[in-house]
């Protein structure tokens, strides 16, 4: 799977359009409390307009969670199906939550931030669990995609075909998490994305993508 291009200009100011509104509602709600801050005193510290504010968050609790796991744009999925049968599928996989993970300008102070206000807001884990398993179920489906694209005999509504997309999915996630973890408690300066690749080159050094029964 070759390199996903980096994103242009008009991406690049959405993404630090979207951090500035997620620095904001933490900064904010640290100091003051959730109940005590407003989405138009969110929208002035980010200098923009209550309207943009909802273009980017429905709610200042989604405005915490900031920008959950997502598949970042059609053309890295559309590389993702277009790999072809040679090619690994869970390294592919890799690539491409890698992609997904290039715009994640998470820094040291937003991390802390919002470590803290999960602690003091359970509601937040809940709203973040959700994401997590709405996002599973997409990447579940684009590998089923990819399994019936690189073997057209698979039928892609069986229970044999659904299970092998949710295993190399679940093992997918570990291994991002894996990384995730590993960039936080490092405190890195290095991309998220970089990290991920290094998750699932160990992974691959352990074997586990080269086996045929569990990835093709």
């Amino acid at each position: 799977m070759t390199e996903t291009p980096r994103p242009g200009l008009r991406e690049r100011k959405r993404v630090a359009t979207r951090r500035a509104i997620h620095l904001a509602v933490l900064r904010l709600v640290t100091e003051r409390g959730l109940e005590n801050v407003t989405i138009d005193e969110i929208s002035a510290a980010a200098d923009v307009s209550p309207r943009t504010f909802f273009n980017y968050f429905a709610s200042k609790e989604a405005a915490i969670l900031g920008e959950g796991p997502e598949l970042r744009d059609v053309a890295s999925s559309e590389q993702f199906l277009a790999s072809g049968a040679d090619s690994n599928v869970l390294t592919d996989l890799g690539e491409l939550f890698a992609a997904a993970a290039e715009d994640a300008a998470v820094d040291t102070e937003a991390l802390k931030l919002r470590q803290d206000l999960h602690k003091q807001y359970p509601q937040l884990s809940a709203m973040m669990m959700v994401g997590k398993r709405q996002f599973e179920a997409q990447v579940v489906e684009l590998v089923v995609q990819r399994l019936v694209t690189d073997d057209p005999t698979l039928d892609p509504e069986s229970d044999s075909t659904i299970s092998r997309a949710r295993l190399l999915t679940f093992v997918g996630v570990a291994a991002m998490r894996h990384a995730w973890i590993g960039w936080a408690e490092s405190g890195s300066t290095s991309p998220l994305s970089d990290r991920i690749r290094l998750s699932f080159a160990e992974l691959d050094s352990l074997g586990l993508s080269r086996r045929p029964d569990l990835v093709v």
